[in-house]
């Protein structure tokens, strides 16, 4: 199997709901579940491979408060070079709603110091050549997203696929930030977006058309997905063909972070040789068990779960 790497934004989630209707300001209601646990698109990654026992690397760094520590110690000796910010820890809070769906309330925290020393602190080139470094959390990492084309430069040297995830733009798809995701597409060899994403970002209403005309920008041989919810995933593969997979149906607990289990799912499967239909169905695997499951976990889903959302 060839090695991994996830690169990005590790933070607290605190999951708290459902809650519906939404409550008038100044009112105070009851829900049933709460959950405070690891975050961030580099976060869920990363503990789904270690849900799956699949080896990895992770580079982030934490703020210099009770949850940076806690974080540190979520994941042991894989983050003993993690630098250490001043900031306080990002903290995100998801209400989930009763149809899986969930809002955000996020700080900025230590995020946006996340730099490129930081980076190369923590991974060594030599060891993941060959691999495939997830890099997420674009426009929330903002020091390290200034230099991304240092960063594709040292993967470049080392022979390693970048697989990118910019997740959502904090003030949209703006101009700006549709330019510079192109760019960046580029220099990569595998990219994993949502429909929307797609569709926003090439300017076109099918996300298949979207896909091909994304996967033009990219290097020759490159992979494009597109992560479709309960409507499965599609992809472009490294020949030009079309590829597809349908998801499972089942009962919808949590949704935060599926986006984010599914880049584990199909990059453990690409690094182990799968096909790219595979890699979509393992994606899907991973991230139809997590939703659909409380305490989360990882894995296919099991017969009874198979079931009408």
């Amino acid at each position: 199997m060839k090695p991994l790497a996830v690169i990005g934004n590790v933070n607290i989630d605190l999951i708290l709901g459902p809650a519906a209707p939404w409550p008038k300001a100044g009112t105070e209601i009851i829900v049933d579940h709460d959950e405070l646990r690891v975050g961030g698109q580099a976060g869920n990654s990363a503990l789904a491979w270690e849900g799956l026992g699949v080896d990895y690397e992770i580079a982030a760094n934490v703020g210099s408060d009770q949850f940076g520590r806690w974080l540190s110690e979520a994941f042991g000796k894989r983050s003993s070079k993690w630098p250490v910010r001043p900031e306080g820890t990002t903290l995100s809070v998801g209400i989930t709603h009763p149809d899986g769906e969930r809002t955000f309330f996020t700080t900025r925290g230590h995020l946006p110091r996340f730099n490129l020393d930081d980076v190369l602190t923590v991974l060594d080139g030599e060891k993941l050549a060959g691999g495939y470094a997830l890099l997420c959390g674009a426009f929330l990492t903002e020091d390290l997203a200034r230099d991304y084309d240092a960063l594709f430069d040292w993967a470049d040297k080392h022979g390693i696929t970048v697989a990118l995830d910019t997740g959502w733009p904090l003030d949209g798809w703006t101009e700006t930030n549709c330019d510079a995701t192109r760019r960046w597409l580029s220099r990569c060899g595998v990219a994993l977006m949502n429909e929307v994403e797609t569709t926003t970002l090439a300017g076109m209403n099918d996300p298949a058309d979207a896909a091909r005309a994304l996967r033009a920008l990219m290097p020759a041989g490159a992979i494009f997905v597109v992560k479709r919810g309960p409507d499965g995933a599609i992809a472009v593969d490294a020949d030009g063909k079309f590829v597809s997979a349908t998801a499972p149906k089942v009962i919808v607990v949590d949704t935060i972070g599926a986006g984010d289990v599914f880049n584990a799912g199909f990059l453990a499967a690409l690094a182990s040789g799968e096909t790219p239909a595979a890699c979509l169905a393992a994606g899907i695997a991973v991230a139809s068990r997590a939703i659909s499951t409380l305490p989360r976990s990882y894995g296919p889903a099991k017969a009874s779960e198979e079931v009408a959302r």
